[in-house]
Order: structure tokens, then sequence, then C-alpha cells
């Protein structure tokens, strides 16, 4: 298990919030966090690289898509709880389409945000685990700390 520390230690030492997961593998590659206070997406698809901090394109989300985000995952942070709970198997994730509408809707309406763009940042983000459950409704239980990409890529 990892270590684990309290929000006040995490904030402290410079963390942000990740508000929402796309994808995992092996570490966070895409997902929605705080970089300077505001909601930025991130991507990296470097699935060889291990290590405690990886590189991640980054760039601004409006406060708009935002709020789609925080919906859909909302959507798959109730679901993961009810599976938790053994009320639902595996088959009823809402990522398998046509299983909930607006949650379909959503993935249509937030696809080009989730693409990088040409101008996007290239920052590396050190991971921390904070306490308590994995994936909540207000987040997920791991933070990032920002600093700039020493490779001078964009």
């Amino acid at each position: 298990m990892a270590e684990t520390w309290t929000e006040e230690q995490l904030i402290a030492d410079g963390f942000e919030r990740v508000h929402t997961e796309l994808e995992w593998y092996d570490g966070p590659r895409v997902g929605l966090a705080d970089i300077n206070g505001e909601p930025h997406y991130f991507q990296n698809h470097d699935y060889d690289h291990a290590g405690e901090a990886d590189e991640y394109h980054v760039w601004p989300a409006s406060e708009v898509t935002v709020e789609l985000e925080r919906e859909q995952w909302a959507i798959f942070a109730r679901w993961n709880e009810r599976r938790e709970a053994g009320e639902v198997g595996p088959e009823s994730h809402p990522d398998h389409g046509g299983i909930g509408a607006r949650y379909d809707e959503l993935e249509l309406l937030l696809a080009p945000y989730r693409q990088a763009p040409d101008g996007a940042r290239r920052l590396v983000g050190e991971l921390r685990f904070g306490a308590g459950a994995r994936y909540r409704v207000e987040g997920l239980d791991y933070w990032f700390r920002w600093r700039p990409s020493r490779s001078g890529r964009r």
C-alpha cells in the first residue's frame, strides 16, 4: 500500500487536487486536476516510463467543461460505490455505453475537449496519495504537485 498523507499535509507541500480520472495504467494517464488552483486536463501516454514523477501535457479546462466532467465523474463514482457494495457487477459500468443515457451524452460532449491542443504545456506531475476511498464524488485519493519539465519540449 502506498504511503498516505492528510489533506492538510498535501496542501502544505504544494500538492493539488485531482478531480477526475479518465485513464489509469500503472499510474494516472488522463484526467482533470488543479494546476496553480485552476482546473486543467492532464494527459500522459508514456506507459513504459517508471518512476515517481511523470511528464504530462496539460491544458486549461473551461468552467462549463469542468462542470460536465464533474457530472460524469459523479455518475461513475456513485456506480463504483454500488459495485463495491456488491449491488452491481462490472458489466453495468457506465463507460460500456448504452447503460446510462446521460453518461453517454456527456462522453460525446466532452470528447473534443479531452484531446491535447497543439499549445499544451508539458509539466512534471509528482503523485501522492491522500487518505480515504479511492473514488469519491468530489475527486480521487491522489494529488499532484506540478513543476516545469526539464526536457524543454512543449
